[in-house]
């Protein structure tokens, strides 16, 4: 006798070869879909090696937003016997019925392996996630090169969103949360600030994209602590206004005075790196000056200082490198030490080490 196991399905077709979809119960995922074993040569593979270091952020995924976590479909390979029974009084031209697997088939996970592997993890910690269920797209098995085509077609056109975006859409990071109240709270800023795309073009009229706030003020309240987001964000926004106040370039910007493209063509300051800078030396004013009434005294160093990228002398080496503005860290800590000079801070001494080796490299 033959034994299978059955799933209600819904047959499709694509380029002229019928597909299912099932929904699996969790608890079967780790019995009956596999990926190809690790130490089998890529060439005879059709995935990629699984990579351990993903599966836990996975599982900590699952099990932190147990009422809330979202996974999208697998999809995999049956080596063996189908048999779509479908449901004469569905009404769907036959779209929904039954389909039955053979057991002794071979159930190869095509796309999915880290999710299948973290939900295998997840259970052993939460059962009852065993009741829950997952989509699963499962074409029959044509053979290496067929499901190798399938894994390149799958991952061709996968582009990670930007994290602009990103951070406007995440509710969960608190981060994000404050990022995003930062910007959306303030009138001068919601006009300045790119809320989707985490890099400008020339043409663009924004100034700085969210993820470059994002980033700023990370760093601006690493350390303090705040009841709520709330909170946070007023406090980081008070501060952001505040450094505003002392670039009159970027209100030029805002009132349509002065083209974002030539803001950032020709100055250091309408770049992610100041933003960066000022974040960091905003950190010690923050704690130093718990009275944001006492903020604009201490930044009105920012004034006395030449931000025009053809300033090389200050500037090269430190924001630019070659005449191109550099991200790298040790180029943040180095522009980070021109505003703090201007301030009157002193540098911490990650920063003084740095500082020296940028100067013995000048000499």
């Amino acid at each position: 006798m033959d034994f299978s196991v059955s799933f209600p399905a819904m047959r499709g077709i694509q380029a002229g070869r019928e597909f299912y979809v099932i929904m699996c119960p969790l608890r079967y995922l780790p019995r009956l879909f596999h990926f190809d074993e690790e130490d089998v040569p890529a060439e005879l593979r059709a995935q990629r090696a699984l990579n351990r270091n993903r599966v836990p952020a996975l599982v900590h995924y699952i099990l932190d937003n147990r009422h809330d976590y979202v996974f999208s479909s697998l999809t995999a390979c049956v080596d063996g016997s189908m048999t779509f029974e479908a449901q004469e009084e569905s009404g769907h031209a036959h779209r929904l019925g039954v389909l039955h697997l053979s057991m002794d088939s071979h159930f190869l996970i095509n796309d999915g392996q880290h999710r299948r592997a973290a939900i295998e993890e997840a259970m052993r910690a939460d059962p009852s996630l065993a009741e829950e269920t997952i989509p699963i797209v499962i074409f029959a098995d044509e053979g290496l090169a067929r499901s190798q085509q399938m894994f390149a077609d799958l991952n061709r056109h996968a582009v990670r969103p930007a994290k602009s975006i990103g951070v406007l859409y995440d509710h969960r990071d608190d981060d994000s949360g404050i990022a995003r109240l930062i910007v959306l709270q303030s009138d001068f800023f919601r006009s300045i600030v790119e809320m989707e795309r985490s890099t400008l073009s020339k043409r663009s009229r924004k100034l700085f994209t969210l993820s470059a706030i994002y980033n700023a003020t990370q760093v601006l309240l690493a350390g303090s602590r705040f009841e709520t987001v709330e909170e946070a964000a007023t406090v980081a926004r008070r501060y952001w206004e505040a450094v505003a106040h002392h670039f009159p370039d970027w209100h030029a910007v805002q009132r349509g005075e002065l083209s974002a493209g030539t803001a950032r063509s020709e100055f250091i300051h309408s770049h992610g790196i100041a933003l960066h800078a000022l974040g960091r030396v905003g950190n010690t004013l923050i704690r130093d000056y718990p009275n944001a009434d006492q903020w604009q005294e201490q930044l009105a160093g920012l004034d006395s200082i030449d931000w025009r990228r053809s300033n090389e002398s200050l500037w090269e080496g430190r924001a630019l490198i070659g005449g191109r503005v550099s991200k790298a860290s040790n180029n943040v800590v180095l522009t980070t030490n021109v505003v703090r000079a201007a301030l009157g801070q002193e540098l911490t001494p990650d920063e003084q080490r740095i500082e020296d080796a940028y100067t013995k490299g000048r000499l």
